[in-house]
């Protein structure tokens, strides 16, 4: 059996679905900063071992005591592969320059950071590229962004895994508070972090016209990000909005998919997304921009509906289709529900990763 050591310092919905099926193929160690066991505490398989290292922030100097645990423990596993989830955390990427390291699978769920996103460290755009040349495979989401690091970084494409995200209903299905809530027949969701790239200006555009023709529209903005208020700056209608602009708990996150007949993602640029993978697991159909991987994750008129980006009558009036037809609706669902047993399904998602396992092995004998 493989032995393998899993390390996310992020991207923990991910990564807890990914090791609970993962664990039934291989030998796995769950390796990750202690501030984060929380989230991952309650939800994981009891047969993952699960060690986690102190990890100061990232302008902290002790960072180097920090980056020396983390070898300290992937030496003691002495695993036959390592492998990574992006960190966007320049320690980590001079460690891996620093250091001998075993067979290393890196999965890049971003390659460039989002349009207005200031969450990432400095220097770590520069820095994270060690990652790529260092790994002996890369996994990726979409066939967009394989062809972005082998024409822009130069990498070959053999070392190159398109894995598809999985679904995450399942997940917030099993945090989620008893009382789940019937589904509203004309509640919109936008969710997530409020940043300029994720569109939100355009579904507000939109929302008069939809109203036009569903009076009873609704649209839940709920999410961290940017001042919400800016949107808004002659207040809104508390029946039609409804915002909860804050760190959205756990528990209460698949509530919100559920009630909801559809998410929109209005963005204007996009790698891949979570928010439609939690959708899709949900049952909650989805209608987003045409763009990066997005088009490549919804499959337009039979598990969602694309739009051009930036055009507010073309999404205005995909929104308004939707939720006039509740045939359409039912055969959209059906056809998302299934998608999370097929491509979206976290054991066929973990089997393939195990085939990168055994070809990184392979590269490195």
């Amino acid at each position: 059996m493989i032995k393998v050591a899993l390390l996310h310092f992020g991207f923990e919905d991910y990564t807890i679905e990914l090791a609970n099926s993962l664990v039934k193929y291989v030998d796995l160690t769950l390796i990750h900063p202690e501030k984060i066991s929380d989230v991952c505490s309650k939800v994981l398989d009891s047969n993952i071992r699960v060690v986690s290292f102190k990890k100061p922030r990232i302008r902290d100097p002790r960072n180097l005591l920090s980056m020396g645990t983390m070898m300290h423990i992937i030496k003691n596993i002495q695993p036959d592969v390592l492998h990574v989830q992006e960190t966007n955390d320049p320690w980590y990427d001079w460690t891996l320059l620093l250091n001998k390291m075993p067979p290393l699978v890196t999965t890049i769920h971003d390659i460039f950071r989002h349009p207005g996103d200031n969450s990432t460290a400095f220097g770590s755009e520069y820095t994270r590229r060690i990652g790529f040349y260092r790994s002996q495979q890369l996994i990726v989401h979409t066939n967009q962004l394989k062809k972005i690091l082998i024409e822009q970084f130069r990498i070959s494409q053999e070392r190159v895994n398109v894995l598809p995200h999985g679904e995450l209903g399942s997940l917030y299905q099993r945090r989620s508070s008893q009382n789940i809530q019937a589904r509203e027949p004309c509640t919109l969701l936008f969710f997530g972090r409020i940043l300029p790239y994720k569109g939100l200006k355009y579904l507000l555009e939109a929302m008069p016209l939809i109203a036009e023709c569903i009076p009873e529209v609704k649209l839940i903005i709920a999410g961290k990000g940017e001042n919400i208020r800016q949107y808004f700056p002659n207040g809104y209608d508390e029946k039609r909005y409804k915002i909860i602009n804050d760190f959205i708990p756990l528990e209460e996150v698949g509530n919100l998919f559920k009630r909801s007949t559809a998410t929109v993602l209005p963005y204007i640029e996009a790698s891949q997304s979570g928010v439609a993978a939690l959708s899709y697991g949900m049952g909650t159909l989805v209608v987003a921009s045409e763009v990066g991987g997005l088009s490549e994750i919804v499959q337009h008129k039979k598990d969602g509906l694309l739009v051009p980006p930036r055009d507010v009558s073309a999404l205005a009036n995909a929104i308004i289709c939707l939720l006039k037809d509740r045939n359409l609706q039912q055969g959209m669902q059906t056809a998302a529900l299934a998608r999370s047993q097929q491509d979206l399904n976290w054991s066929n998602i973990a089997g393939q990763t195990v085939e990168v396992y055994q070809k990184t092995i392979k590269m490195r004998h």
